[in-house]
């Protein structure tokens, strides 16, 4: 009831602005203005405002949002969880194969950064990874004659 008492408050004050500014003959400006000024009452014909009011002064609204939260850092919690199970046994060999409720083996850790086509599990030492990024670069470098 409040709500609506002040939207249409606004309303009514919008449309003397615009009424003001239209005898200035400032005849968009004041369109414009009664274009704002019509929108919270066009919100409280449709509702929304109630359902707004509803939504934030409810305490068990809140409560739902609390409920809805815990649950994504549950799903979040549980999923880190398994990529960390599945790396920790990834790394001591545990891993022989994908079970029903597994991941595939390589699918649980991320891909080493350098080159695109390369995991952590190829390749060799740093040194040989260096030396090869060197000899694109000197490639690089020979190509355009330097």
């Amino acid at each position: 009831m409040l709500t609506e008492t002040v939207c249409s408050a606004l309303s009514a004050a919008g449309l003397g602005i615009a009424g003001l500014t239209a005898y200035r003959r400032r005849f968009r400006a004041a369109a414009r203005i009664a274009a704002y000024a019509l929108i919270p009452l066009g919100l409280v014909m449709t509702g929304i405002i109630d359902w707004v009011a509803d939504l934030v002064f409810k305490p068990s609204v809140w409560l739902g949002f609390g409920v809805l939260g815990l649950s994504w850092l549950l799903f979040a919690l549980t999923r880190a969880a398994d990529r960390r199970a599945v790396g920790a046994a990834e790394e001591h060999g545990a891993v022989s194969g994908a079970g029903a409720g597994e991941l595939p083996a390589g699918a649980g850790r991320p891909a080493a950064r350098g080159r695109p086509g390369r995991t952590a599990g190829q390749g060799g030492s740093k040194k040989a990874a260096a030396g090869d990024d060197f000899s694109e670069i000197e490639a690089i470098l020979k190509k355009h004659g330097i």
